[in-house]
């Protein structure tokens, strides 16, 4: 438990974390857009897949290809790295909108139909 105090730290004091040596040789990558969570008391379970369906038919199934099993400190340390890189991104290209039909309303038709300006996101906790 003391080793776990330590690694976290130079974090907390402002420096960066250590970086680990990688080894990219075995990994593959994939497309999803659809992730579920799932939990049991002792991890964090995220199944990815693809959803090929524009409009939501609860008849036809997400094929899921990946899970992902984690404790949740690895989760918590994913959530703060997510969050950080998805405020810099929101910070350089605007806010994300997660509800598809506002962000069709939002978007600029041509001939002047303007589609309205999507509302200021709402604040996020803080990690």
């Amino acid at each position: 438990m003391a080793e776990e105090t330590r690694s976290e730290t130079p974090a907390a004091a402002g420096q960066q974390p250590p970086q680990f040596p990688t080894d990219y040789s075995q990994l593959s990558t994939v497309y999803t857009n659809f992730c579920r969570v799932s939990v049991t008391p002792e991890e964090l379970v995220l199944d990815f897949g693809l959803n090929t369906q524009m409009n939501p038919n609860p008849q036809e199934p997400v094929k899921l290809s990946h899970r992902v099993v984690m404790n949740f400190y690895t989760a918590k340390r994913l959530m703060n790295a997510l969050y950080q890189v998805i405020q810099a991104h929101e910070n350089q290209f605007g806010s994300l909108e997660l509800d598809f039909q506002r962000r069709i309303r939002a978007i600029p038709r041509p001939g002047g139909g303007g589609g309205g300006v999507m509302p200021p996101a709402a604040p996020r906790p803080n990690p």
